[in-house]
């Protein structure tokens, strides 16, 4: 199956691969290729460009400062951008952008709305997620960071951890207990919290591989305004599923065609290493071949929906489960192919924000591959860990029973 687009779409690719022409170097070879000194001052100065050429925001109606994108103009600048290497947006925009900025535009009050979104597109707000904590990872209803409200305004106290890019952030979006009576799932509220002030202290987590993407943020007295809240007191949880359906919505268009550029650099890879010949290794890249197949006609499926207008639902489970399982796979494969040399790094680091799969990061680059194994670790724990992401599927999308509790006494009646 090799599905087309309509002409229209076609015209529309054009006049993006036009702009990635006019303003990206005429040797450019993807961030990738860049000195890892210079990819911060180009990430900024990329940032602006896509803002001045209404290029930011893509989905977003023009009233709110966005562009008012077709959903199949959406996929095709996802496409070409992936392509070409480059970021579609800055480095937070995931989360100011694609999250938070998303979800206001879904849930968000008409004031909200017209006082955060502004501050969004100029990157004077630059934002942070609060889901996870030390007892509420994957399961996110066991948080226990609360919020009482006091007056006009919510005085927070707890933690959060694994808060990706936090010690950036001016304002982080959480979710916090404000109703400790009630059970789990309910009782969770969806709050927007400046960061800058007394009550919030970031602590940044030093990771195997040397950075500190993550951070632990804890909230002492911390406040926010009563107005701050996304959704209804105590209906957190469903915008927070909200919230998750556009983190994994964009990755329909491009996690293919990531992972396809990176797979032909393993292959290439294997060449210069002198051992793509062998069975094992050929076998290994053919199953992988095979998996980036099935992930490029999953996101087809994906997409279909997404160009229908269908909102985002569990089903994004079944690709986040797929390429993180995945990526971990190919990854020891690369580290495997490399050998000993992968324990003694030679070259720059072409990781930062593609990974080895850049295109320009050359396929030797031993560091990258090896940072690229370290970072694909944790791909099956953070945004939802593999465990929890099959049980969603099972129970939200394939109508199976829910797994029963260790602690329920269920276990008892299944056969030793």
């Amino acid at each position: 199956m090799d599905p087309t687009y309509p002409p229209e779409a076609q015209a529309y690719r054009e006049k993006i691969q036009a702009f990635l022409a006019e303003h990206l170097p005429a040797n450019w070879k993807g961030v990738g290729a860049l000195p890892l000194e210079d990819r911060r001052a180009f990430g900024l100065e990329w940032r602006e460009i896509l803002r001045d050429n209404q290029l930011l925001a893509l989905s977003w109606p023009t009233e709110y400062g966005g562009p008012g994108l077709s959903p199949l103009e959406i996929v095709i600048v996802a496409e070409e951008f992936t392509r070409a290497g480059v970021p579609a947006g800055g480095a937070n925009d995931a989360f100011s952008i694609q999250m938070v900025g998303n979800t206001l535009i879904h849930w968000g009050t008409e004031e909200q709305k017209q006082r955060f979104i502004p501050r969004i597109i100029s990157g004077a707000d630059v934002w942070c997620q609060g889901y996870s904590e030390p007892n509420a990872g994957s399961d996110l209803g066991n948080l226990g960071c609360k919020a009482v409200l006091d007056g006009d305004q919510w005085v927070i106290n707890g933690q959060k951890i694994w808060t990706s890019a936090g010690q950036w952030a001016n304002w982080i979006f959480l979710l916090a207990r404000t109703d400790p009576d009630a059970r789990k799932h309910r009782g969770i509220t969806f709050m927007l919290v400046p960061m800058d002030q007394p009550g919030v202290e970031v602590r940044p987590i030093k990771m195997i591989n040397g950075d500190s993407d993550f951070n632990e943020v804890f909230f002492t007295d911390a406040v926010t305004a009563r107005e701050n809240v996304v959704g209804e007191v105590n209906g957190g949880w469903a915008v927070a599923m909200t919230l998750l359906g556009y983190e994994r919505g964009w990755t329909a268009a491009t996690v293919p065609i990531t992972y396809r550029l990176e797979l032909d650099r393993l292959i290439e890879l294997a060449r210069l290493v002198g051992v793509a010949d062998d069975p094992i290794v050929r076998q290994r890249l053919a199953w992988c071949h095979t998996m980036v197949e099935v992930m490029r006609f999953n996101g087809l499926r994906t997409l279909t929906s997404f160009l229908a207008g269908k909102a985002p639902g569990p089903e994004g489970g079944l690709s986040k489960l797929y390429h993180s399982e995945y990526h971990r796979t190919v990854t020891e494969l690369a580290v495997s192919i490399l050998g000993p040399k992968a324990l003694t790094p030679q070259g720059s680091m072409a990781t930062s924000v593609f990974g080895p799969d850049s295109p320009g990061a050359p396929a030797d680059d031993s560091l990258s591959w090896t940072d690229t194994f370290m970072g694909a670790r944790a791909g099956t724990i953070y945004a939802g860990s593999s465990e929890i992401q099959r049980n969603i599927i099972g129970e939200m999308v394939l109508g199976l029973p829910k797994e029963p509790r260790a602690d329920s006494g269920a276990w008892k009646d299944i056969p030793k």
